[in-house]
């Protein structure tokens, strides 16, 4: 996989711009960083011909941390070159096996949601999403946290959004009476079956809980990606840089194909 020119442009003025004598391109920083979350290697393992990775790696490191593409990813989101038609989200969660050189990082150095579960380390990936290859929002939990809760949270940043009335698919793991009441709340409306021990089970829309799918296989799109597959970063902040790189980088490629 491979960012054209064409495909750069869209998100070139969005980049920092290069001062100095700087001799690796921002383009060139990105497909090394797309070769990095695409096969998974270690950053001393890119190819030469990106260049010196220790270059490539710091200044990746410096938009990581001061959340480039998290302002790259919201920006597409609002472009007419990816633009969200929002008719239903769906909201799921994902486990991320954390490997041994994703644990270790001092707390003081920054947020870390690892945590150890029956899989023993892991991450949660929580996402809302539009569609099969559209990503709204998305958190990091430790591997052992509940979804309903950090699903929640997710829901209440879609306040304000202009999506009175959309449907939110749900599994059964967010028919809770909190959530579904959040729903309510926001004027959009649950789709979530009742668990078998309602009292008071509920009728939903059995067709459009079918798209519940797309979420899934969203996540299944990430997880090609194999530094998103397994997590190798020990800072929240880096591996979010990974997500964030691999949801619109999926979406560019796909939607602006030559």
């Amino acid at each position: 996989m491979k960012i054209t020119k064409a495909q750069f442009k869209i998100i070139e003025h969005l980049l920092p711009v290069q001062r100095g004598n700087v001799k690796i391109a921002n383009i060139q920083v990105i497909n090394a960083i797309l070769y990095i979350a695409e096969h998974g290697c270690k950053w001393r393992g890119l190819p030469e011909h990106f260049g010196k990775w220790s270059s490539i790696y710091k200044r990746a490191n410096r938009w990581a941390k001061n959340g480039v593409l998290d302002h790259v990813f919201e920006v597409l989101q609002d472009a007419d070159v990816i633009n969200i038609q929002v008719n239903e989200v769906s909201l799921d969660s994902t486990i991320i096996k954390v490997h041994p050189d994703g644990t270790g990082a001092l707390k003081k150095n920054g947020p870390q949601a690892i945590g150890k579960s029956r899989g023993g380390w892991t991450t949660k990936i929580h996402m809302v999403a539009a569609d099969d290859r559209t990503a709204v929002t998305f958190s990091l939990s430790p591997g052992q946290s509940g979804d309903a809760p950090e699903g929640r949270a997710l829901l209440k940043t879609l306040e304000n959004c202009g999506w009175e009335g959309t449907n939110v698919i749900m599994d059964k793991a967010y028919e809770g009476d909190d959530t579904r009441q959040l729903v309510f709340d926001l004027d959009m409306v649950p789709v979530v079956p009742p668990k078998k021990n309602r009292l008071t089970p509920w009728e939903y829309d059995k067709e459009m809980y079918k798209k519940r799918n797309e979420v899934e296989r969203l996540f299944r799109r990430l997880k090609g990606f194999r530094r998103i597959f397994s997590r190798f970063d020990k800072l929240d902040v880096v591996f979010r840089f990974f997500i964030n790189f691999s949801l619109f980088m999926d979406r560019l490629i796909s939607v602006n194909r030559p």
